[in-house]
């Protein structure tokens, strides 16, 4: 049901493109901006993985430095039957993990060093569970499609309002239809941007407790990293904002009208699932 929900709100956004596209530049505009955002994903899926590494703030690790995190991290990965991922740290007291990687062969895991302190061995193997969820799932090639989409409509949208400031409105172009372009196009992608996003978490918490065989470890491990976010968040850095969706939680401390727009679901929602899977 995931993957089909997954699906149809990739289709909606990939029509949204197409119609905007078709809308302002007739058929010659629509296969521009496909071949633009087709270069787009091709770089976002080769070179996503380094740029979310280097915005975390994130280093290597090799076995020696860190054996019991290494242990982990292959038991799940042969529980998941996917290849050994390198493993990251991010030095920061703030709980949190993430997975990257364009592919299983070139996977990473990272966890913060704050994540260490406060989950147990097998609250542990519950969110690499999860993360390694996204690399059996290919979450990394569905987030940089939809990225990618989602970032050539915005860019439209802010050339058609540029269009019609500096260059006038062209005869056969409805003020009404421009506007409505300018102004809905970018909400419209941003919040099935974030459906997917959402799914694609269920999804992997679905698959990583299945995996390890132990929903309660994730739901547990979820409630404490709550807790640890809230007492201590993420500086809201530029670079910090733009990996944000690919932690297992939301790594800052806003709450209200900022969570209606967030790419994780509510964590509430998430636990209600994990234990129902018991």
């Amino acid at each position: 049901m995931n993957f089909v929900k997954t699906t149809l709100l990739l289709a909606t956004l990939t029509g949204l493109l197409v119609a905007i596209g078709g809308l302002i530049g007739g058929p010659g505009g629509l296969v521009l901006f496909l071949v633009l955002a087709g270069a787009m994903n091709f770089a976002a899926y080769w070179f996503s993985d380094k740029m979310a590494l280097a915005m975390a703030g994130a280093h290597e690790i090799s076995e020696n430095e860190d054996p019991q995190l290494f242990n982990l991290v292959r038991e799940v990965a042969q529980l998941s039957k996917m290849p050994m991922p390198r493993v990251y740290v991010v030095n920061t007291d703030s709980p949190n993990a993430f997975a990257t990687g364009r592919n299983p062969q070139h996977a990473v895991v990272a966890v913060t060093t704050g994540i260490r302190r406060i989950l147990t061995e097998r609250e542990l193997r519950g969110v690499l569970g999860h993360e390694m969820g996204h690399v059996r799932n290919r979450d990394i090639l569905t987030s940089s499609i939809v990225a990618t989409v989602a970032g050539a409509i915005s860019m439209i949208a802010q050339m058609l309002m540029w269009s019609s400031i500096f260059g006038g409105r062209r005869d056969n172009q409805n003020p009404l239809i421009t506007l409505g372009v300018m102004l809905l196009a970018p909400i419209a992608a941003t919040l099935i941007q974030m459906g997917i996003s959402r799914q694609r978490v269920y999804a992997a918490d679905k698959t990583g407790a299945e995996v390890t065989g132990d929903p309660e470890a994730l739901a547990s491990a979820l409630e404490k990293l709550q807790r640890g976010v809230a007492m201590r968040p993420m500086e809201e850095s530029p670079r910090q904002e733009a990996v944000s969706a690919l932690y297992i939680v939301k790594p800052f401390s806003g709450g209200g009208m900022s969570n209606l727009f967030s790419t994780h679901p509510p964590l509430e929602e998430r636990i209600r699932r994990l234990r129902e899977m018991r």
